[in-house]
């Protein structure tokens, strides 16, 4: 691949054209916002004169809802060589592509499984895909080298390529992507009207859920009208379980022996089953989770002490395998929970301690 049309200068869109742009592509935006492809090129994403000729990688990155029309009209004009989307949903634009009668031989959906709370040029990245799966859902119809040149695509963005059905694609994101952004946003709208006393008590566990809160709502509506039937499908589990739930707390409030006993059974067993879920989830570098050793030490908060603290731990022989920082409600300071292999943590416990940093056990 040496020539690349990025259609859709948002996050996505961008950070694409950043990474192709970085390893000599070169690369054209296009956008229905001239502002926005202009602010990607003057990022380095490339640039916002149209191409004269036919590129070999046309890379559609608009919303769900634009993404059949906009595909069909650069095959129809035969902008490039190859068409791919990267739109979160898969199954839906397919079908309306095939709907228009569009020749789908020079194209494959895709959808690269990273993103942030924040969207717009601004917020793009050349390094957003970096180690992250992305999925192709190639059919029959679909040419040999365009498969490969979304194989190299993938491979510039330095991500991890995960060939998919596109309908089982668009159940998995219900499950993993669609369905926490919803319940994140209804566990933040509980803060909205609670008492002032209520949110300063805001914790680690509450900024944990409800990060995914601030993402661009008119963003949302639109990815969730593209994939509305099995996000409702894994909604109606959570709703089936959450009923179970409330029904169990008002057991344990109740001055029946036996209803507080079956309260009780209810609630470990969707804690457990809880558990059971979450050992699921990849760990670092998709591999199995492991189980990790916490460190807290207490820092404060100025210039240079993350990167101090890092330093005492690199002196020590230590590998961080992860880092969380709790920050401390009215005072200039946070709690740095590092995290590494349990063999690891007395070592460095003790270390840190012996070179003044304050370690909470």
């Amino acid at each position: 691949m040496r020539t690349a049309l990025v259609i859709g200068t948002g996050l996505v869109g961008t950070s694409a054209a950043l990474a192709l742009a970085g390893r000599g592509i070169h690369v054209h935006l296009v956008d229905h916002d001239p502002e926005s492809a202009h602010t990607a090129a003057a990022l380095g994403a490339g640039t916002d004169e149209p191409p004269e000729g036919r590129v070999d990688l046309a890379v559609v990155a608009v919303p769900p809802a634009h993404t059949a029309t906009v595909l069909a009209a650069a095959i129809r004009a035969g902008a490039a060589r190859g068409y791919l989307d990267v739109a979160s949903v898969k199954g839906g634009p397919r079908r309306e592509l095939e709907a228009l009668g569009v020749d789908l031989t020079p194209y494959i959906g895709t959808h690269p499984m990273a993103g942030k709370e924040r969207s717009g040029p601004l917020a793009a990245t050349a390094d957003l895909f970096e180690g992250r799966p992305w999925v192709l859902t190639p059919t029959r119809d679909t040419d040999t080298e365009v498969l490969n040149l979304a194989l190299e695509l993938v491979a510039l963005c330095r991500a991890v390529p995960v060939v998919m059905d596109a309908d089982a694609h668009d159940r998995a994101v219900a499950l993993v992507s669609h369905t926490p952004q919803l319940i994140s946003s209804m566990v933040a709208a509980r803060l909205e009207e609670a008492d002032e006393t209520a949110v300063r008590l805001c914790g680690q566990g509450i900024r944990d859920v409800t990060r995914i809160a601030a993402s661009d709502p008119r963003m949302w509506v639109e990815i969730l009208s593209a994939n509305p039937g099995p996000v409702a499908d894994v909604l109606a589990g959570v709703a089936a379980d959450l009923e179970e739930t409330v029904t169990a707390l008002r057991g344990l409030h109740s001055a029946d022996e036996e209803k507080r006993r079956a309260g009780t059974e209810a609630i470990e067993d969707v804690l457990r089953r809880g558990n059971a879920g979450r050992v699921r989830v990849p760990g670092k570098h998709g591999a199995a989770p492991a189980a990790y050793e916490t460190v807290a030490v207490l820092i404060g908060d100025k210039p240079g002490e993350l990167a101090a603290i890092f330093a005492d731990a690199g002196r020590a022989g230590v590998n961080i395998e992860d880092v969380r920082i709790e920050h401390a409600t009215g005072q200039q300071a946070g709690l740095v929970q590092i995290m590494v292999e349990p063999s690891a943590a007395p070592v460095l416990a003790a270390s840190l301690t012996e070179r003044g940093w304050s370690v909470r056990t």
